[in-house]
């Protein structure tokens, strides 16, 4: 039997998806139950495209459910470190900039259930985490990203 994967996440992250999973199990199966029953009364369900799409529908949020269920189940809770801004961790923000122009960018680094790049969270699986966890403030890193190789210098940690 495979190992199961551990997810990181903050408290913020696992309240999020226990949000999301109170609502799916209650307002959108409702729903779902309720357009299912109205598809059933259009009578022959061979070629009712609308119970089709519903039974699609429902298929897709209980298999969310169970996905969200699994990473809560397997929630490592990432602890706040207060103490320690020199070297990059899991659950800290880090600004650097690019070498040699100077560009600042700022990540926090969460796990890969909390991930959302355009909100400046990344996953502590991506290549930019990877290369920056454990590394101290004033460091340079090389850093593997999908467009080449880039070095940074870690300006904060926080």
């Amino acid at each position: 039997m495979a190992e199961e994967k551990q997810n990181y996440m903050t408290e913020e992250g696992k309240n999020k998806l226990e949000e999301e999973l109170n609502f799916l199990k209650t307002d959108r199966r409702t729903e779902i139950v309720e357009r299912i029953k109205v598809a059933r009364s259009f009578g022959d369900l061979s070629e009712n495209s609308e119970y089709d799409a519903a039974k699609d529908e429902q298929a897709f949020v209980e298999g969310r459910i169970g996905q969200i269920e699994n990473m809560l189940k397997t929630a490592i809770m990432i602890e706040e470190d207060k103490t320690n801004n020199s070297e990059v961790a899991l659950g800290k923000s880090v600004t650097f900039k690019e070498l040699p122009d100077g560009e600042k960018e700022m990540y926090t680094i969460v796990g890969s259930a909390e991930s959302d790049p355009l909100e400046g969270k990344i996953s502590n699986d991506s290549p930019m985490a990877q290369s920056l966890l454990g590394r101290k403030v004033g460091e340079a890193v090389m850093v593997n990203t999908p467009g080449g190789d880039i070095e940074v210098e870690i300006i904060e940690v926080s």
